[in-house]
């Protein structure tokens, strides 16, 4: 039996976010004229409405746009445009991805302080690639006079993020002696960014350790866009699963996962788990880091197409 907490990810972003800042608050003028642009992957309108709201309480300190669908050239121009218009001309790009080296290279590519991307094309030639969540990605160059500098750590990075797997699996927890913990992430398709990625996900993992005298805690990768090495996946985190009940206990699932719970009802189903489905979106400490990287990003160095 299949038992999920009956506390949404909606009533966790609701309190989450209130008496935050609205979109509208005043802010003090930007000095250096800076600016941030937040990349994210981007979903459903309940998943880009949670990375908003993450990003609410920094509006009133910061000129910030969101650019959705991953590195899609589409919106990250039409972000870069509207900071430009408000007189910002130098831009922190802030990844707010679950590996920093997630995009990267064709972000830098995007935005013109790396070569290889193309210019942009003609409006009647111009076409989106599709991705395999429906999202655009087109790419091209951004024909912009900002300057730009780059986050370069992921969320698997960042130690903030064991506290939220930490206060997640708690929350759900009865008995953590007979309790395995299973901490399920997207996962790349390259063998060695995934072994990157479960040791990035271990380490994160150790606060979960720390909090409660759980049986076990494993974090495991679905590969979710690569059939062949999700298959196999999928039997072994479906065997720890089984394996939790079957010596007497229970797995407690937490999805490392921007927001949500993604495809792992589906992946899960017929075992007897408990997860209340939320990613690491609602939570303060994605809000913290989102201004972390902000700060370290402020000073620069920032480049642009001429200083390539």
């Amino acid at each position: 039996m299949i038992r999920i907490s009956r506390l949404s990810p909606l009533a966790l972003l609701l309190a989450l976010v209130a008496g935050c800042a609205s979109h509208s608050s005043p802010r003090a003028r930007v000095q250096d004229e800076f600016g941030v642009l937040v990349m994210a992957h981007g979903g459903r309108p309940e998943w880009n409405q949670g990375v908003l709201s993450a990003v609410a309480p920094l509006r009133d300190r910061y000129d910030i746009e969101v650019a959705f669908g991953m590195a899609d050239a589409a919106s990250i121009d039409e972000a870069v445009r509207r900071l430009e218009a408000r007189g910002v001309r130098k831009i922190g790009v802030v990844r707010l991805f679950v590996s920093g080296e997630s995009w990267y290279e064709r972000t830098e590519q995007i935005l013109g302080v790396a070569a290889g991307a193309p210019a942009r094309p003609t409006p009647a030639g111009h076409a989106h690639a599709a991705h395999g969540h429906d999202h655009a990605m087109a790419f091209w160059k951004v024909e912009t006079e900002a300057s730009f500098a780059l986050s370069k750590q992921g969320l698997a990075e960042a130690p903030e993020m064991g506290v939220i797997l930490a206060d997640r699996a708690s929350a759900l927890s009865r008995r953590p002696e007979l309790e395995d913990v299973l901490i399920l992430a997207h996962g790349p398709g390259d063998d060695g960014e995934n072994e990157r990625w479960l040791g990035h996900l271990d380490a994160r993992a150790d606060a979960v350790r720390q909090r409660l005298p759980f049986r076990r805690v494993r974090v495991e990768t679905l590969r979710e866009d690569w059939p062949e090495k999700r298959a196999e996946a999928a039997r072994r985190i479906r065997a720890f699963v089984q394996g939790a009940a079957d010596e007497g206990g229970r797995a407690v699932v937490v999805p490392f996962r921007v927001y949500g719970f993604g495809p792992y009802r589906e992946l899960l189903g017929g075992l007897d788990y408990v997860s209340d489905g939320v990613g690491l979106i609602p939570h303060r400490n994605v809000t913290s880091w989102l201004e972390q990287q902000v700060r370290t990003l402020q000073p620069g160095p920032f480049r642009n197409a001429a200083s390539r």
